[in-house]
């Protein structure tokens, strides 16, 4: 196990989202379900408190504690993707299960946890060594949502 494990405080929800969560991505799995033993001020005895998850080999610990700390955009997990099949499958999967399409790539899951739908090819293009392409690529992905590597290939001259 890794020695440092990132933690994400749901609002209830922690179990269903990780599920969700693994059921994504290849190399992923459940690999505890903890319940509170006595009541807490957010939980009652029995109740799921934490769930700890590999998510493509990254473990995760999710928390059930309340709604005193909301998720925003300061923090967000990226997923680097292969190709426009994986990137419209994961965009889909997440904003068509109650999630919501936010500006360049990003989008929000029904928890509120945010997520960068990266495609590699936006990652090279934007770190170009030609300043003009990576330029054309940035401003191309300015205008998206869901990033469309054929468009990107086509700002750039590409495609």
């Amino acid at each position: 196990m890794s020695k440092i494990v990132p933690c994400i405080w749901y609002d209830g929800g922690a179990e269903e989202a990780a599920n969700f969560y693994t059921a994504l991505l290849p190399d992923s799995r459940i690999v505890r379900v903890a319940r509170t033993p006595v009541d807490t001020p957010g939980n009652r005895a029995g109740d799921v408190i934490t769930v700890e998850w590999d998510l493509a080999g990254q473990r995760f610990l999710g928390l059930n504690g309340g709604p005193v700390f909301p998720q925003t955009e300061a923090v967000s997990f990226q997923i680097a993707t292969d190709d426009q099949a994986e990137t419209d499958r994961l965009w889909d999967a997440i904003v068509g299960n109650g999630g919501r399409e936010s500006a360049c790539g990003w989008c929000k899951d029904r928890w509120g946890v945010n997520w960068q739908i990266t495609p590699r090819r936006l990652t090279e293009l934007i770190a170009h060594p030609d300043p003009a392409v990576a330029g054309r690529a940035m401003e191309a992905m300015m205008t998206m949502r869901k990033i469309d590597i054929a468009a990107l290939d086509r700002a750039v001259g590409e495609g």
